[in-house]
C-alpha cells in the first residue's frame, strides 16, 4: 500500500467514525466517508486488547496485504477505517479475506443507498 493512501491523522481517524457510516461482524467493524480525493485511503486500527505490538502489527501486515490483493473491491474517493477485533486471533488468512470481501461489499452499498436518500 501506497503512503497516499494512508489514513494517519487522528483528526481524519475521527471525522471518518463521526460520519457514522459502519458496518461490521465478529472480525472487523469497517467505517467509510466519500472523499474529494481521486483514490481510496484505507486507516487500519489494532487495540491493545488483541495483543503485544508483534501480534498488533502482524494482523495490520495482513489486512494490508488483503487490501492491495483486492484493489478492485473498494470504490475510488473514500476513506476507509478498519477496526480489528480481538476475534481475529481464532480464524485464518482466508477466514479474515473473506470477511474483509464481504464487508467491503456492504459499505459500498450502504454508502450508495445514503447518497440516493
Amino acid at each position: 500500500m501506497k503512503k497516499m493512501n494512508i489514513v494517519k491523522k487522528n483528526s481524519d481517524f475521527t471525522k471518518i467514525i463521526a460520519a457514522n457510516l459502519f458496518v461490521k461482524d465478529r472480525n472487523f467493524v469497517i467505517y467509510a466517508l466519500p472523499t474529494e480525493y481521486p483514490y481510496a485511503r484505507f486507516g487500519v486500527s489494532v487495540g491493545k486488547k488483541i495483543g503485544k505490538a508483534v501480534t498488533r502489527n502482524y494482523y495490520k501486515r495482513q489486512i494490508r496485504n488483503i487490501i492491495d490483493n483486492h484493489k478492485n473491491l473498494y470504490s475510488k474517493s473514500r476513506d476507509y477505517i478498519i477496526i480489528i477485533r480481538k476475534n481475529c486471533l481464532n480464524v485464518t488468512y482466508q477466514n479474515l479475506e473473506q470477511s474483509i470481501i464481504s464487508l467491503m461489499a456492504k459499505i459500498d452499498s450502504l454508502i450508495e443507498s445514503a447518497k440516493e436518500n
